[in-house]
């Protein structure tokens, strides 16, 4: 029980560790995002507090519970401009610090997503609010860095899964929040969030986008010999217009063409389109076309 106790008292200093540590990580990454745009250190400083305290920030201003944490303690801004400093005077890349970075930045993404989500459940909102304000905290810091020089937003897609473990990181921590175990909560969501997050860099994880999402196979617009119709306009043929793949096409009078030549292939009476001059010159000096 005396080792419960002592835990459950160094929990809170712990969490408060990490929370300092994810805005120090993202205060370099703000830097870093700095040094490519070759930004002077002014820049180095905006960039780091927009990463690394950003999405707290839009958080506590939508919860509209008082000044942001991030201006009433003094380490939040001190520790995400010495994150500016680093990345200023240190150019950091290479296998080892990317790994590193991994790996501290997924167990920061479950310790605000966790964070987020408990602080807007504590302020009366739903499970839903909760998530959006959990996600937020998490990346909205990121969100408004790339706005910031014009980029879009990494979450938005194209990359691997980032806003997708928070949202399971407030999953694991909103049933425990409503049970009074919140630091039971900040722990299930550090582990889901960052095993979620490392995974998915791992085996390079991405969310499919509309177009490989779309079930209804590729259609073939072309226009229809006699009446001008492309193809998918519900025509005569009572099946829609769209074109089956491995059959071939046929002309106005539902027969297939001849073979070596299109159907309605340039005579008006038809129904195809009458040929350019290029091309009926083309036609009549190498096959002998007289069309």
């Amino acid at each position: 029980m005396d080792v419960t106790a002592q835990l459950a008292d160094l929990l809170p200093d712990v969490f408060r560790a990490i929370d300092l540590t994810g805005v120090l990580l993202n205060g370099v990454l703000g830097g870093i995002v700095a040094r490519r745009r070759r930004f002077d250190l002014v820049g180095f400083a905006i960039l780091a507090i927009f990463s690394a305290l950003g999405g707290g920030m839009l958080r506590d201003t939508l919860l509209q519970a008082g000044p942001p944490v991030a201006l009433t303690d003094p380490y939040y801004l001190a520790t995400a401009l010495a994150g500016a400093v680093i990345a200023f005077f240190v150019p950091l890349k290479g296998r080892w610090w990317n790994r590193m970075f991994m790996v501290a930045d997924g167990i920061v993404l479950g310790s605000w997503a966790a964070t987020g989500a408990t602080k807007a459940l504590a302020a009366g909102l739903g499970v839903l609010p909760a998530i959006l304000l959990g996600v937020t905290t998490a990346v909205g810091g990121g969100m408004i860095r790339d706005v910031a020089v014009g980029e879009v937003p990494a979450i938005f897609g194209g990359n691997t899964l980032y806003a997708t473990p928070a949202v399971f990181a407030c999953l694991a921590t909103i049933p425990l929040h409503y049970q009074g175990l919140d630091s039971m909560g900040m722990l299930a969501a550090i582990v889901v969030g960052a095993g979620l997050s490392i995974l998915a860099h791992w085996r390079q994880w991405k969310l499919p986008d509309a177009e490989a999402m779309h079930l209804g196979g590729r259609v073939r617009h072309r226009r229809r010999a006699g009446d001008g119709a492309p193809d998918g306009d519900g025509g005569p043929d009572g099946d829609g217009g769209a074109t089956v793949s491995g059959a071939p096409d046929r002309d106005a009078t539902g027969d297939a063409p001849a073979a070596g030549r299109p159907a309605g292939d340039g005579n008006p009476a038809e129904g195809g389109r009458r040929p350019s001059r290029l091309e009926g010159w083309w036609r009549r000096h190498l096959y002998g076309d007289p069309r």
